[in-house]
């Protein structure tokens, strides 16, 4: 591939709620520019950016993908990224690597929940954007209502550049409103054709409202315009351009990816229309000069060059062949070629400028979010801002000989996937698995079994419940064993306090050598050991003070194994007279929710045993905060989606322990007595 000037660049990503044919649209942008000799198709697996089996197998994008097309001397750096909520962190990535948005909206559906997640992300970035209202062959499609739907949910911003010719099933070309020309297309051929008489007066109507949005921003223009002279054509073009670099002004574009109808047009407008990284770079910042700045939004492991690093330059020139300093980790690295990839094809460059996008492989240390350039001089620059996962399920491979090689490949997932976590619960002795909901882990599961040929089972974790006391008392317990020769004697009284701070206390008031001080490090011990399974339900207690008060020892049958055993008994015995309680764990819940599903979220978290703390206006949203136990949010990822269609989101972390309610408690317990009886 030819090497380009940062004028020359367009870094695009392409959003959409899944189904809407964003990959369809990259499909054809492709097959226009020549870079495929056929239109793929998703129903046989055929596109360029939906190239993984599970992609193929599941007909969805799940990772976002670079396809550059080179289109009338400029190079658009494609980036099509997942639809499906669950997979928003790829979306992050990409827009983390762009200039602008095409934002495909399906012509059937209108505006779907996704479309409002994405356009109120890039409206936070300052993305500029442009709408491509697709499947304008379907049945039931409308192209007017569509428009009436993407205007009242984002304002007149949304100005249509291209009209459809015919409808549904005749839908047939499309009129571009700024030149008032019409164009069918055959193969990747755009061929004018007369403008539909019927056309005419939406032509005018539109027309007027590219003008008058072209000179919203311009104050000459505004004054000519208010006085009733139309602007020229390159007046227009230009007040538009200058309205879609702020993110003032979204073109609309319209067509069908699958016909390959419309397409074109649009291209010619991401070219016209979208800014380079010249002009995307802050104002009075010359990027083609100083210290070589990229940033990695994006690894992947590939079967045949190993780990690809894939970099959007933000400033000064990458060459081929060289040692790049990782700023993050402060360490150098070597690297070879600067791949190009278009999907899972490579091609290569001897150089990149300012703003271009290209893959190097085998950088060991560099991550996601990391900063690349020269030591000393390159300053570290923000990441890649991701969403905290919030589904687990705990994971054990069906084959034992496996669970190393289960964690290894986790492990290797997760670095290509920040919104994937992966640990080991020391309390619960599970290894869980978070991710940002049930098809992302599904697919990752799925995976686990494709490239690494690792099955796993799944199922909810358990909750760390706690055991602790509400009440004092004492005990007291002798250890005696007589067998021939030395005996085992260990005899002690210990009291039982609640505690307010703290884990665990050991105390000891012996008066007069009852229990001699070379055994109390080994009555300590054994009430430790025991700690770390409780009387009620099996799970560690906490929040205790011991303190050993009294008892007696023998001279010869005496040992710090009889008085550890002793204390153990002790402790067991002693606790059940002291009002044990279950805990479990309470979560501080922060719900981010369009204000008309308040009333569905208090309730639903009501009925969680959750507490509402209060609520909080966040832009057009409310956050509703909460506390509420772990137990009851396992599966509230789903919950959430289910109550606000897609729009919601959460993030919680741990906060306290508090007392289980009876009910509840007695469902754990008899649960427990249950396994256990079930093992003996």
């Amino acid at each position: 591939m030819r090497v380009y000037s940062s004028k020359q660049i367009r870094n695009i990503g392409v959003l959409s709620h899944g189904g809407a044919g964003k990959t369809s649209l990259v499909e054809a942008m492709l097959f226009d520019a020549g870079h495929t000799t056929r239109l793929g198709r998703i129903e046989d697996g055929t596109t360029v950016t939906d190239y993984l089996p599970i992609e193929i197998k599941r007909k969805v994008t799940v990772a976002t993908v670079l396809a550059p097309i080179e289109w009338k001397e400029h190079k658009l750096n494609i980036l099509d990224a997942p639809g499906y909520a669950d997979f928003i962190g790829e979306v992050k990535s990409a827009m983390r690597a762009s200039d602008g948005l095409i934002m495909v909206v399906d012509g059937v559906a209108g505006v779907e929940v996704m479309t409002e997640v994405h356009w109120e992300a890039a409206n936070e970035a300052n993305l500029p954007k442009v709408v491509f209202i697709n499947k304008l062959d379907r049945e039931n499609s409308s192209f007017e209502k569509t428009v009436a739907a993407l205007r009242e949910r984002f304002g007149s911003q949304v100005v249509p550049m291209t009209l459809p010719i015919g409808a549904e099933d005749k839908f047939s070309g499309v009129v571009d409103i700024l030149q008032n020309k019409a164009f069918k297309f055959e193969g990747n051929k755009a061929i004018p054709t007369d403008i539909p008489a019927d056309l005419i007066n939406d032509i005018e109507k539109y027309h007027d409202a590219l003008m008058e949005a072209a000179a919203e921003g311009n104050d000459e223009l505004m004054m000519k315009y208010l006085d009733g002279e139309p602007l020229t054509e390159e007046e227009i073009a230009a007040g538009i351009k200058a309205g879609v670099k702020n993110a003032k002004i979204v073109p609309v574009f319209c067509g069908s990816a699958t016909k390959n109808i419309g397409v074109q047009p649009m291209m010619d407008a991401l070219v016209e229309l979208m800014p380079s990284p010249l002009d995307a770079a802050p104002e009075g910042e010359d990027i083609s000069k100083g210290p070589l700045t990229a940033i990695v939004y994006k690894t992947l492991a590939d079967p045949f060059v190993g780990k690809l690093s894939f970099i959007r330059i933000l400033k000064g020139t990458l060459k081929a062949d060289g040692t790049v300093h990782n700023i993050n980790k402060d360490k150098d690295e070597r690297y070879g070629a600067l791949l190009v990839p278009r999907g899972k094809a490579q091609d290569n460059v001897t150089e990149a400028h300012a703003g271009d996008i290209v893959a190097i492989a085998k950088l060991v240390d560099a991550g996601i979010g990391d900063t690349l350039g020269e030591k000393g001089k390159t300053e570290i620059q923000p990441g890649v801002e991701f969403p905290e996962p919030t589904f687990s399920v705990a994971v054990a491979a069906k084959s034992r000989n496996d669970e190393d090689k289960m964690a290894t490949a986790l492990y290797r997932m997760v670095e290509e996937d920040p919104t994937l976590r992966y640990s080991k619960n020391a309390e619960t002795k599970e290894s869980v698995l978070t991710g940002m909901g049930e098809t992302h882990l599904d697919i990752i599961i799925e995976r686990l079994k494709n490239k690494f040929a690792v099955e796993v089972n799944t199922k909810t974790p358990r909750v760390p419940y706690r055991e602790t006391i509400r009440g004092t008392g004492d005990f007291e317990y002798k250890h005696k064993k007589q067998s021939g020769g030395h005996g085992q004697y260990g005899h002690v009284k210990l009291r039982f306090y609640p505690l307010t701070e703290g884990n665990f206390e050991f105390t000891e008031t012996i008066f007069g050598g009852s229990v001699p001080k070379n055994y109390h490090p080994a009555v300590e011990k054994g009430v430790r050991e025991v700690m770390s399974e409780g009387v009620l339900a099996g799970y560690p207690m906490t929040q205790i003070k011991v303190e050993l008060y009294d008892g007696s020892y023998h001279d010869v049958d005496s040992s710090e194994m009889s008085f550890k055993i002793a204390a153990a008994q002790c402790f067991k015995k002693g606790v059940e007279k002291c009002k044990p309680v279950l805990m479990e764990p309470v979560q501080y819940v922060e719900v981010h929710v369009p204000e008309q599903f308040m009333g569905d979220i208090i309730s639903d978290l009501n009925g969680k045993r959750g507490r509402i703390l209060g609520m909080e206006p966040h832009g057009k949203w409310q956050v509703v905060k909460a506390m509420a136990p772990l137990s009851e949010m396992y599966r509230y990822a789903i919950d959430l989606k289910s109550i606000t269609q897609g729009r919601g989101y959460f993030s919680m972390k741990f906060d306290h322990y508090e007392d289980v309610p009876q009910n509840v408690a007695q469902t754990i317990i008899a649960e427990y007595q249950k396994n256990k009886e079930d093992k003996e």
